[in-house]
This record gives C-alpha cells, sequence and structure tokens, in this order.
C-alpha cells in the first residue's frame, strides 16, 4: 500500500504540474505527424499478437518562440484501438487543428482541444501523443527538463526488462543476456497455450537468473481458474513472482477480484489491471469495488492528462502503481520515464520496448546504462527525429527510419 507521504507528494506535484500548463501561454506555428518505423531485434509476441516491426506515428509540435516538441502514438494490434492509418490521419487532424489555432493560448487549453477532437480510448493512443508533443514543447520554452515540470523529484530511474512468448530455450539465453547486462526485474509474457509450456518457460528464466524478481503479464490469456492453477504450480516450484498483471480478459471483473483475492491471501502475489484500466472510470470502479492491488498507467491507453488524473485516485486509495508502455520508441518511452521519475510514486518501472528495437532512430533523449535510465538536465524529454523530408510533405506517409 502507497505511504500517505507519497500520496500527497504526487497529488501536489499533479496539481503543479496542471498549474504550469495553464499558466504558460503559448501559440503554435507549426505542428506534423508522420509515420515512425523500426524493425524488432525479435518478434513480441504476447498472448493476444505478434509484432515484429514497430509501426507508430511521430508528432512534432513548434511554437513561436522556436521551442519544439516531441510525441509519439504507439500502436499495438488487439490492444491500441488506432491502426497506424487511423492514428496518422487523426494526428494529422488535431495537427490541423492546433494551427488553426492561431491566437495564443494557455497549453493546457490546447490539451483541451485536442482531447476534444480526440475522445474516449478510440483515439486515445493519438491523443497521448499529442499531449507529449505539447508538454515537450512547453518544457522548451521553460527552459527546464519534463521530469521538473513533472514534480521534480528524481532525474533517474530503473526499469525492468521483457521476455516476450518464447521456448524455454530462448528465454534461458535471454535472461542470462540480462542477469550480466545488470537488470534486477524480468518480466514474461504468458498466457493464450498450455500452461506446461509457460511453467517451463518460467523455470528456465529462474534458473538462469536465480536472483531476479519476476513480473509475470498474461494480457489477458487465462482465465480465473487457470491463473491461480499457473500461481499453485509456482508455489509447487518455489518460485513467487512479485507480480501478475492482467490474468484475465478486460472486462472479466469478477474473475479478476477472483485472482486478486486468491493470489493475495494463497501466495502472497499483487495482481494488477493493465487492460482492465484504460479510462477514469475504468480506475473508479477498480477503486470503489477493491478489485486489485496495482494498477497499471500506460498513457496510450488514455492520454496524458487522464492518466495524470487517475494517479492521484489510485495513491489516494492507497493502492500500488506500475508504469507501463506499449512497444515505443525512446520519444514515448522518455517522456513517460521523465513523468514516473518527476512524480516518484510507481512501485513497479517497465519501460523497456526502446530496448528490444533493432535501431534508435531518436537523437538525445535520456541515456541508458542497463535498467538505469539517466534523463539528464536538458529542456523536456531531450529526445527528437530527424525529418529528411520537406514539410511540405508532411501530409504524406514519410517512414522515420535510421
Amino acid at each position: 500500500m502507497a505511504s500517505s507521504t507519497q500520496s500527497s507528494r504526487a497529488s501536489i506535484a499533479i496539481a503543479g504540474f496542471q498549474k504550469r500548463l495553464d499558466a504558460a501561454v503559448i501559440r503554435i506555428t507549426d505542428a506534423e505527424a508522420r509515420v515512425l518505423d523500426v524493425p524488432l531485434t525479435a518478434p513480441f509476441t504476447i498472448a493476444s499478437s505478434r509484432l515484429e516491426f514497430v509501426r507508430n506515428v511521430a508528432i512534432r509540435v513548434e511554437l513561436e518562440d522556436g521551442s519544439v516538441g516531441w510525441g509519439e502514438a504507439p500502436i499495438l494490434p488487439s490492444v491500441t484501438a488506432e491502426d497506424q492509418p487511423t492514428a496518422l490521419t487523426k494526428a494529422l487532424e488535431a495537427c490541423a487543428m492546433l494551427e488553426r489555432s492561431t491566437a495564443a493560448m494557455s497549453s493546457l487549453s490546447f490539451l483541451r482541444q485536442v482531447s476534444g477532437l480526440l475522445p474516449g480510448h478510440e483515439f486515445a493512443s493519438v491523443r497521448s501523443g499529442m499531449e507529449m508533443a505539447v508538454v515537450d514543447a512547453v518544457a522548451h520554452s521553460l527552459a527546464i527538463p519534463l521530469w521538473q515540470l513533472f514534480g521534480g523529484h528524481g532525474d533517474s530511474i530503473i526499469t525492468d526488462i521483457t521476455i516476450p512468448i518464447c521456448s524455454p530455450g530462448e528465454a534461458g539465453l535471454l535472461a542470462t543476456e540480462y542477469a550480466q547486462r545488470g537488470f534486477l526485474t524480468i518480466k514474461t509474457k504468458i498466457g493464450g497455450r498450455n500452461l506446461c509450456d509457460d511453467i517451463a518457460m518460467l523455470n528456465a528464466i529462474c534458473n538462469n537468473h536465480p536472483s531476479c524478481s519476476l513480473i509475470l503479464d498474461a494480457n489477458g490469456g487465462y482465465n480465473a481458474d487457470e491463473a491461480l492453477d499457473i500461481l499453485q504450480q509456482l508455489h509447487e516450484e518455489g518460485l513467487t513472482p512479485a507480480l501478475l498483471e492482467q490474468p484475465v480478459k478486460r472486462d472479466d471483473w469478477k474473475g479478476l477480484n477472483h485472482v486478486a483475492k486468491g493470489a493475495r491471501d494463497l501466495y502472497g502475489v499483487s495482481i494488477a489491471a493493465d487492460e482492465s484500466c484504460r479510462s477514469v472510470k475504468d480506475a473508479a470502479r477498480i477503486i470503489e469495488e477493491g478489485l486489485v492491488d496495482v494498477v497499471n498507467i500506460k498513457l496510450s491507453k488514455m492520454g496524458v492528462l487522464a492518466a495524470l488524473e487517475v494517479v492521484a485516485m489510485v495513491e489516494q486509495a492507497g493502492l500500488q502503481l506500475m508504469i507501463g508502455g506499449m512497444v515505443e520508441t525512446r520519444l514515448a518511452m522518455g517522456f513517460a520515464a521523465h513523468m514516473a521519475a518527476g512524480l516518484s510514486c510507481f512501485r513497479f518501472v517497465d519501460l523497456d520496448t526502446p530496448l528490444l528495437l533493432a535501431n534508435d532512430p531518436v537523437q538525445g533523449g535520456y541515456h541508458a546504462n542497463g535498467p538505469i535510465y539517466s534523463l539528464g538536465t536538458g529542456s523536456g524529454h531531450g529526445g527528437s527525429l530527424l525529418w529528411l523530408a520537406p514539410s511540405d510533405t508532411k501530409s504524406k506517409c514519410v517512414p522515420l527510419q535510421k
């Protein structure tokens, strides 16, 4: 359970963030969106989908004073509502709207305009990317790092690293590599296949990295009985994960609570809601009904402003927080890392997917040394892309690859 000190500190930081945005009067002179395609080093398989290539949308916003902000709308099939063509179309609409707003106004007002154009879960990832770009531009205009705008409680984070669904042999090799690189927490995808295969993979991970803390993510790949069964089998093997994310389907509220109670009472394992919490309304239900112990915050599920509202709600309810992402470059992941460091209220940090990409298209930004991300003291989140095409092609799908 989160301490009251953490709760008040996070809420105060969020209120301060919103106040500074409201006070920051800006004029947006240019806004662009383009596709952002990057290959993965290996297929990324979860219970609900398989990804071999990141196909996201990048967003660039420029203010009258020359400050530039960058955002990213990640696309993960079966998880985000948007596909890449839809995301690009909606991002371009939002960019055009921002450029038409010739009057200077508070940055918070611009963000509310974006929310009005891109409402709900249907456009949450695009809304998040647009919000990131505007907030990053504001931080540049104020000449402060983004973590300071978010409260200033820290300038670094420590992340886990993810092993996707794979064979025991592959999992064992990855676990050995990650142990050598200094990762203390391994998150692994499970579900959507025979339980025996998951158990074999988990044993391989723990045999090759026996000191690791283990987070399991089923992505809704089990029913309630299967989720408790795998925890029982792990218990018999002497393995106790630190956390099990989203054991059942998003709308199986009864099953989610059943697993949470059984996991807590029988095995001392916490359950996190991920897909089941993608809005303020979802968070309110989780809190009111006491459904889980942990809530996973992902900016692309609900947008930046809504995510901050959920953070405050969850902390005040005494539940624990996790921060994660989809499969993203260091643009979106850097923004989330600054938010996590600035607020300093997340018990679990899962911001590793840039480490799984075959190349890094982002210039600048945070420095990664194994699991440690050092965010630095430069303005904004510090990351940018080299946009080679002229601005008059911004309505076209221009791949951004290194």
